[in-house]
């Protein structure tokens, strides 16, 4: 089990939170290990229990550790969607630079969709043509709705999400279609208020070519265009 040295008694809970996170980076705490007690914390560091309790709360929180109730507290062992919650907070109240969150949003798309087109089957292949199809009946459409154009879009890039069969990549990916939620449907409106449809659909048709295709040389280039 990990030992850990007393510390100087200024910013303590941060501390505490430090000194575990370092613990499990250096592979002393592993996914699934108990952690000290709350008492055996305290004395290994010198500070006061209620500190360590705070420190534990936090981490909890965030979905880096969990309780079990009453066998005590473990490094979770797996993946959490409470990991992603700190950085959606901390990207949300530093957006002073709408290009980097696209920048953002460009990188994860290609590696999303690289790895969709590594790893895809035909039956998914299949799936994402009916998708596709479902899009284009909605961009179409004789009684345009920007919202179901939205939504069928959404659900297009969903299930090329799911071809790549990685549960982190998938969260991470939401986290940054969540954030960019607002100027992607800003995009979709803009783009058939202004009866550019056809557009619209191409570039969509020619991402949904590349995986048929298993083709990612202009991977980059086809997601670009995209962006309207």
């Amino acid at each position: 089990m990990a030992t850990f040295k007393k510390i100087n008694r200024s910013s303590l809970v941060q501390v505490v939170i430090d000194r575990l996170t370092d613990a499990m980076i250096k592979g002393e705490l592993k996914p699934g290990d108990k952690i000290p007690t709350e008492m055996e914390l305290a004395e290994q560091l010198g500070i006061a229990r209620n500190t360590v309790r705070e420190a534990v709360k936090i981490l909890v929180y965030m979905g880096v550790l969990e309780i079990r109730r009453p066998d005590g507290t473990f490094v979770m062992n797996g993946f959490s969607d409470n990991l992603i919650d700190p950085m959606i907070y901390g990207i949300i109240l530093n957006q002073k630079n709408e290009n980097e969150l696209q920048e953002l949003r460009a990188m994860t798309e290609a590696g999303v969709l690289n790895n969709a087109i590594s790893k895809c089957t035909d039956e998914e292949v299949a799936v994402l043509k009916e998708k596709l199809a479902l899009l284009k009946e909605a961009i179409f459409a004789e009684d345009q709705n920007v919202d179901r154009v939205f939504e069928r879009d959404n659900e297009f890039h969903a299930a090329i999400t799911e071809m790549g069969k990685n549960v982190m990549i998938s969260k991470i990916n939401a986290m940054v279609m969540l954030l960019t939620n607002n100027t992607r449907y800003e995009s979709v409106k803009y783009m058939i208020e202004s009866k550019r449809n056809q557009e619209l659909y191409e570039a969509h048709e020619k991402v949904y070519q590349m995986v048929l295709n298993r083709e990612g040389s202009e991977l980059y280039a086809n997601i670009q265009r995209t962006y309207f």
